[in-house]
């Protein structure tokens, strides 16, 4: 069932829900990929030169696949008068805008939030920068490479004295992301009781240093500037990657039973009374990290890592191989979760992409459709809007909206 606004996905807990996506790059997207995931109906707004190219520049080949999937797309000159006129009429039956340009663009192309307000009271503008809507620097793009050095993300990551590190994935732009679409939900389920919309957004910054967590509490309670290190748990050793006699494996064995039963399982029971390593705070002095390697690493190499994982696993204690990407989508477990999922696509065929992580029993997320060619369902969208043949023929001479076709899987 259609809800009071736009078109019905017909699944899933937000397929009431349309969503103008306004987004490029990858935080913004990842923001509607979670609503889109949870089935509101998206429109992915994209200029008209996209759809005149043959695939989104800024995100060619399969990345886009997973990016953009379950979602339509239409082409709007927003430069234009009549291109932010059409935009308009979308607004009128939308939920939720989403955008990540910086600051003052959306002012520039019609859809600040008090614009979209005066069009539809109900609208929620959600809006992800670099830096944030105001202050010092709030003017500057943003990437998720500043975002994590500014950050302190680099700082905490990799080896101890080896320099600040890069994590290896975008891990501002993801997290950043799903923070918006937090925030975008809380907003909906609020609009329930006012009948009103609001502005929310945040920024690449402000989701790393939130993604900082007890680290930033270090610093802000005990003014403890956390070092680096590396593979291990910064406060919880033993947790960390220890070698076996075929490779490396992972233990999380932090403290009080589990500590007793890791020493226990690698022939070494006595540690558990040393008083090196009687406390959180003695194991996880520099030099007392390394004593206790020196100590338990002599026996581990005589493991294997099947048999550590097994044997640790058995008694309680948290442990697993470190996998290459190829080897996580191998794993049993994996499978059985069906992590990987096919989608059809126009231009490839079938492809498997990775699911939505969050499993709801009643209304469960869904791959519905592939990532769309820019600007495909141009004239779909707006016929469904009330635009007229002629309108739409017009809109397209000017320039004002583009066309795309799907393009055919080879």
């Amino acid at each position: 069932m259609p809800g009071a606004n736009g078109k019905s996905s017909g699944v899933g807990p937000l397929s009431h829900i349309t969503v103008l996506d306004m987004c490029h790059a990858r935080a913004g997207p990842t923001c509607v990929r979670v609503l889109a995931d949870h089935g509101a109906e998206v429109i992915q707004v994209v200029r008209p030169a996209e759809a005149a190219s043959s695939m989104d520049a800024s995100f060619p080949g399969f990345d886009r696949e997973n990016l953009h999937r379950n979602k339509r797309s239409i082409a709007i000159d927003l430069q234009t008068e009549a291109g932010r006129a059409v935009l308009h009429r979308l607004v009128r039956d939308a939920d939720v805008l989403v955008e990540n340009y910086r600051r003052d663009v959306k002012y520039r192309l019609g859809f600040g939030y008090e614009t979209l307000k005066a069009i539809n009271p109900r609208i929620i503008l959600a809006s992800l920068s670099g830096f944030g809507q105001d202050g010092p620097i709030g003017h500057r793009p943003g990437v998720d490479q500043i975002a994590q050095g500014m950050g302190g993300l680099m700082s905490v990551t990799g080896e101890p004295g080896s320099g600040f590190w890069r994590v290896g994935i975008p891990i501002a732009d993801l997290t950043s992301g799903m923070y918006l679409a937090h925030g975008v939900l809380a907003a909906l389920i609020e609009r329930e009781r006012s009948g009103e919309g609001q502005w929310v957004h945040t920024s690449l910054l402000e989701a790393q240093i939130a993604m900082l967590d007890f680290q930033a509490t270090r610093w802000l309670i005990g003014k403890e500037v956390p070092p680096q290190a590396g593979n291990d748990h910064p406060t919880g050793f033993p947790t960390g990657v220890f070698p076996t006699s075929d490779g490396i494996v992972n233990v999380a064995a932090s403290g009080g039973r589990m500590l007793k039963d890791f020493l226990t399982v690698v022939g070494r029971p006595e540690l558990f009374d040393d008083l090196r390593f009687a406390t959180g705070a003695a194991r996880a002095k520099p030099e007392n990290r390394q004593a206790f390697r020196d100590e338990v690493e002599p026996n581990m190499r005589k493991m294997t890592t099947a048999e550590v994982v097994e044997k640790l696993n058995d008694v309680g204690v948290p442990s697993g191989p470190i996998y290459t990407i190829d080897q996580t989508f191998a794993e049993p477990q994996v499978q059985h979760l069906k992590m990987a999922q096919t989608v059809q696509s126009d231009r490839y065929g079938p492809l498997d992409i990775v699911r939505s992580p969050t499993n709801l029993s009643r209304t469960p997320t869904t791959l519905r459709r592939a990532a769309p060619a820019p600007g495909q369902h141009t004239e779909e969208v707006l016929r469904e809007r009330g635009f007229s043949s002629d309108e739409i023929a017009a809109l397209t001479d000017s320039g004002a909206i583009g066309m795309k076709h799907a393009v055919a899987a080879t």
